[in-house]
């Protein structure tokens, strides 16, 4: 195949296999892949070397979901094909090209049309998947079918191992001999299968063992082979695809990883097992058991219990694939005998947890029941490596946002003070920031800050000013003063990181950067209080500067307002700077509202929230409300204002003299 757009390509090995579309298409082409790659690596191709465990288990996984695609939404004869290619550019790097096609894909999942400019064999997460691994990947339309292609390089081992022994990369070697005559070798595959040969004579847990010429065997098996209870062949014949498809729906998107595990239990039983069990692992420490299931709610604590005191033990040439484990004798918890399975969940070719299922009255699982718990592990494992990463990501900026904002608000004598604080995109910490502290001699400082931009970049900046800010108040430095130093030093700073960003490129040899780098330039309302009288019942003294913010606002307790403070220019724009500052009385009663542009741009079509001087009207229609009840209501009236939630970092300050 010519992958569009792709350096031109020596192709060394290829295979091809049409597989009906029914149910059983996906466990078929799976077996065809695994097969496929098991034996171009027994060819020993000199550019190749050893295909890694992680390469083959991707292309499993994504022959497998573009394959349930075709199979759910078009409802066609499926052709997959596999092409081992050598790049005939420099460095002949070598990689696995795959190639499903469907045909006429007019069917719909469930009867569902798909959404309107939806192409219906695009619907669900084969796509999504491919776009994740992939190095390249696209789709071709002809007259009467489609093809979607992908293209995953084969990164060559060139170090040897001996039996049983990992390779350089981590993965293990593919060409071990099998334990037995017709057993499965260590990747999978059967011994001595082949693409073109008649069907293996033994049976594999796996299954891994199809090509062309017994495709139709695998996907019509003979219940002699299968073996168990009738019921067995209803385990993939009824509701296999829909099973992965909803399970895939489920996982998607699931932030926590406890949730994933839940839903990977309960998907499982009673559909498929009687039974099942997911550990996680744990950095430095033990499987922990995270999740354990069983139809009789009854005998979970029991089965639990159980399983607590049997650690789980895999060997390490499972790597994702579902391997017998033996059924407990205590009927109490697991019921009557039967058969179980143990798999792996691999991501990344990393290990993130293992799953246990069993069912009852089996003297072994089918083979292709395994194939299909290997595709659902798949599915748990990537759901849970994208749910740690997330926790991760989070837990960072819980401890940054630590850093960046204050732990609590200090008390003024004689003001009520309330904060409303909400990043964009739900993280923790973003590019507005707000402080109030003691800076000594009696009087307050109260800051409302906004970088340009928002997001980590912003982040760094807010971590370098509150700081400054501090140690400026605490100096000694009255507004206007505080204002031109902070202004100086973020030009220094900006500076600073201009040099070294451009040394850095130049040293890489990528040249100078344009337009890059964290922007310093800043909004800040910056204002000092000093409380009149002995804890502010004569009002308080307030002496604030604007640089490049909203203006604040003083609502009075006869519910009119008045703009305070003049405006000035961004800090962090122009380098000498003089600000001024002015200075009023905050009268008992009256309210100091300060808000970031996250309020007042807040946008629904073409109006903003503030148009019109809506925040000064909406402040008339809150007289007699405490700072708390009159943040609460300003924050209210921005989410109602239009449908989409504010799209840039939203952060108020209120100010009430008691």
């Amino acid at each position: 195949m010519a992958v569009p757009g792709a350096v031109p390509a020596a192709r060394i090995a290829a295979a091809r296999t049409s597989l009906p579309g029914n149910p059983l298409a996906a466990s078929a082409a799976r077996r065809f892949a695994r097969t496929a790659l098991a034996d171009w690596t027994s060819l020993d191709f000199p550019a190749v070397g050893r295909i890694p465990d992680r390469v083959a288990d991707e292309v499993v996984l994504l022959v497998s979901e573009l394959v349930t695609n075709a199979v759910v939404h078009a409802g066609t004869a499926v052709e997959v094909s596999c092409a081992l290619d050598v790049l005939t550019g420099d460095g002949e790097v070598p990689s696995v090209v795959v190639e499903v096609t469907d045909h006429h894909p007019t069917r719909f999942l469930r009867g569902e049309p798909p959404d309107e400019g939806e192409d219906p064999v695009c619907a669900g997460h084969g796509l999504r998947l491919v776009a994740e691994l992939a190095e390249c990947w696209g789709t071709a339309y002809r007259r009467d079918s489609k093809t979607v292609w992908f293209q995953l390089p084969v990164t060559a081992v060139e170090s040897a191992a001996g039996p049983g022994e990992p390779l350089s990369d981590g993965s293990l070697p593919t060409d071990l001999p099998a334990a037995s005559g017709d057993g499965p070798l260590k990747d999978g595959s059967l011994n001595g299968a082949s693409l073109k040969g008649d069907p293996p004579s033994g049976d594999t847990l796996n299954g891994d063992s199809g090509g062309d010429a017994y495709a139709v065997e695998l996907l019509a098996p003979d219940p002699r082979r299968v073996g168990g209870r009738d019921a067995d062949a209803e385990w993939v014949r009824e509701g296999a695809l829909s099973f992965l498809a909803e399970a895939s729906e489920l996982l998607a998107g699931q932030f926590d990883e406890d949730m994933v595990t839940s839903l990977a239990a309960q998907l499982l039983v009673p559909r498929f097992a009687d039974w099942s069990a997911v550990w996680l692992d744990t950095e430095g420490g033990p499987p922990r058991l995270a999740q354990v299931w069983h139809a009789s709610e009854s005998r979970i604590e029991t089965l639990r219990q159980l399983l607590e005191k049997e650690p789980l033990e895999l060997p390490a040439t499972a790597r994702g694939r579902a391997v017998p484990w033996q059924w407990p004798s205590d009927p109490s918890a697991y019921g009557p005998g039967g058969a179980a399975l143990a798999c792996r969940l691999i991501a990344g070719g990393r290990t993130v947890g293992t799953l246990l299922l069993g069912r009852a009255g089996l003297m072994r699982v089918p083979g292709e029941v395994a194939g299909l718990v290997e595709d659902f592990a798949r599915r748990v494992a990537l759901a849970l490596a994208s749910a740690r990463q997330y926790t991760r990501q989070e837990t960072i900026s819980r401890v940054l946002q630590r850093g960046l904002l204050p732990s609590r608000i200090a008390r003024i004598p004689g003001v009520e003070s309330a904060v409303v604080y909400e990043p964009t995109g739900g993280t923790s910490a973003g590019g507005d920031f707000y402080d109030i502290f003691p800076a000594g001699n009696g009087r307050w400082v109260f800051v409302l800050g906004d970088v340009c931009g928002n997001g980590p970049e912003a982040a760094v900046v807010t971590g370098l000013v509150r700081p400054w800010l501090r140690l400026l108040a605490r100096e000694g430095y009255d507004v206007g003063a505080v204002l031109e130093r902070l202004n100086r030093m973020l030009g220094e700073e900006a500076v600073e990181a201009a040099v070294e960003g451009a040394a850095e490129a130049v040293a890489a040899g990528v040249g100078l950067p344009v337009g890059g780098g964290v922007s310093r330039f800043l909004s800040l309302l910056y204002g000092e209080l000093v409380p009149l009288g002995e804890e502010g019942e004569d009002g308080i003294r307030c002496t604030l500067a604007s640089a490049g913010h909203p203006l604040p606002l003083v609502l009075r307790p006869d519910g009119s307002v008045r703009t305070v403070a003049e405006p000035q220019i961004l800090l962090g724009v122009v380098d000498d700077v003089a600000y001024q500052s002015e200075t009023f009385e905050l009268a008992p009663g009256e309210t100091l509202v300060c808000v970031t542009d996250g309020v007042t741009e807040h946008r629904s079509g073409a109006r903003q929230f503030d148009d019109g001087d809506g925040l000064a009207s909406l402040l008339g229609d809150c007289v007699g409300l405490d700072a708390s009840d009159l943040a609460e209501r300003i924050r209210q009236a921005v989410h109602a204002f239009a449908v989409e939630p504010p799209d840039d970092d939203l952060a108020m300050l209120v100010l009430r003299a008691r």
